[in-house]
C-alpha cells in the first residue's frame, strides 16, 4: 500500500491517529520504534533544530520539502510534511505540494495565516482573506498528482475571528478537496467538540506542552469526541533540550566520559538504530569473498 494511501485510511479509521512531531531522521526513526503509525514533520522544530531560527516562514518550501523527504526515507511508516502557508500565494502553493510529493511525503499541512506566520499557540496571528484562503487549499489539491496525497487545510481562525469563522473555513476547505481540517489553537474541549460536531469532515488538532492545549486533555476523550489525528510537534524536541541540557551539565562536572552513563543509550544502541547491522550484512555478503580471495 502506498503511503499516502495508508496515511488517508488512518485519518479516517475510527481510532484516533496520534502523530508525534519529527525534525529529522534520528527523531522519526524513535517514533517509529515507539509504535506510532504516522508521523508529523514539524516545520516549528524542523526550523529550530537545522537553522536555529523561529517559526516565521524563514525557509523555502524546496528547504522544507527535501528535509522532510529524508525523514520520510528513514521509516516505514507515512510521513506528513508541513507546507506552512504555501510559501506565497495559491500558486507557490500548488508548486509547494509538487516538492513535498516528489520527496516523498505522505500529505502536508497548508494554513491560511498571512506571510510571515506565526506558531498557532501563539498570539498576534493575522488570516488571509477567506476567499484567498480558500483558493490557496484548492490550489494544493489540485496539484496533487497522486489523489490520496492527503491535504490537511489548516485555520488559525479561532483566536482571531471566532469558531464559527472556523466551521465557515474547514468546511470551504473540504468543498475544494481537502482530506481534514486541522484546528489550530484549540482551548477548551468544548471547542474541539463543537468543531468536530460542525466540521464536514475529519478535524485534526494539536496538542502542545506549555501551549493552549486544555489541561487533562487525553487522547482518549479526543477519540470520544471523534477527532481523527492530533498531532504533537513540540514534544520531541522540548525532550531534546532538557535531555541535552542534563547531560552536558554532567559532562562538564565529570572531568571525563564516565559518571553520566545512565543519561545515555549506549554506543551499540545508537549504530543498531542507524542501520548498523544491514550495513554489516551487506559487508559479509558482498565484501566478505573479495578479502578472502586476497589472501
Amino acid at each position: 500500500m502506498r503511503k499516502t494511501t495508508e496515511l488517508k485510511r488512518l485519518i479516517h479509521d475510527r481510532e484516533l491517529l496520534v502523530m508525534p512531531g519529527a525534525y529529522d531522521a534520528l527523531s522519526a526513526s524513535l517514533a517509529a520504534e515507539a509504535g506510532f503509525k504516522a508521523i508529523q514533520a514539524s516545520g516549528a522544530n524542523l526550523v529550530a533544530c537545522h537553522y536555529g531560527v523561529p517559526d516565521y516562514s524563514l525557509v523555502s518550501a524546496r528547504e522544507m520539502a527535501e528535509h522532510t523527504g529524508r525523514i520520510a526515507r528513514a521509516v516505514a511508516v507515512p510521513v506528513m510534511g508541513d507546507a506552512d502557508t504555501g510559501f506565497g500565494n495559491a500558486v507557490n502553493a500548488y508548486l509547494a505540494v509538487r516538492e513535498f510529493e516528489r520527496a516523498g511525503a505522505a500529505g502536508i499541512n497548508i494554513e491560511d495565516q498571512v506571510i510571515p506566520k506565526r506558531c498557532g499557540h501563539l498570539e498576534g496571528k493575522t488570516l488571509l482573506d477567506f476567499d484567498e484562503a480558500v483558493a490557496k487549499v484548492e490550489a494544493a489539491c489540485d496539484a496533487r498528482e497522486d489523489k490520496d496525497f492527503v491535504i490537511n487545510a489548516r485555520t488559525d481562525a479561532l483566536s482571531v475571528a471566532g469558531l464559527d469563522e472556523v466551521v465557515r473555513r474547514g468546511n470551504a476547505f473540504l468543498k475544494v478537496g481537502a482530506t481534514m481540517v486541522f484546528v489550530e489553537g484549540v482551548d477548551s474541549v468544548e471547542v474541539i467538540e463543537a468543531a468536530a460536531k460542525r466540521i464536514d469532515g475529519p478535524v485534526a488538532i494539536n496538542m502542545v506542552e506549555g501551549g493552549k492545549t486544555p489541561k487533562g486533555l487525553t487522547f482518549s476523550k479526543l477519540q470520544e469526541i471523534g477527532v481523527a489525528r492530533v498531532s504533537l510537534p513540540s514534544t520531541a524536541m522540548q525532550a531534546q533540550i532538557q535531555a541535552l541540557r542534563t547531560v552536558f551539565e554532567r559532562v562538564r562536572a565529570a572531568d571525563g566520559i564516565e559518571g553520566y552513563e545512565e543519561l545515555l543509550c549506549g554506543f551499540g544502541v545508537a549504530q543498531r538504530l542507524l542501520g548498523r547491522d544491514e550495513i554489516f550484512a551487506l559487508e559479509d555478503k558482498y565484501m566478505a569473498r573479495l578479502v578472502g580471495g586476497a589472501g
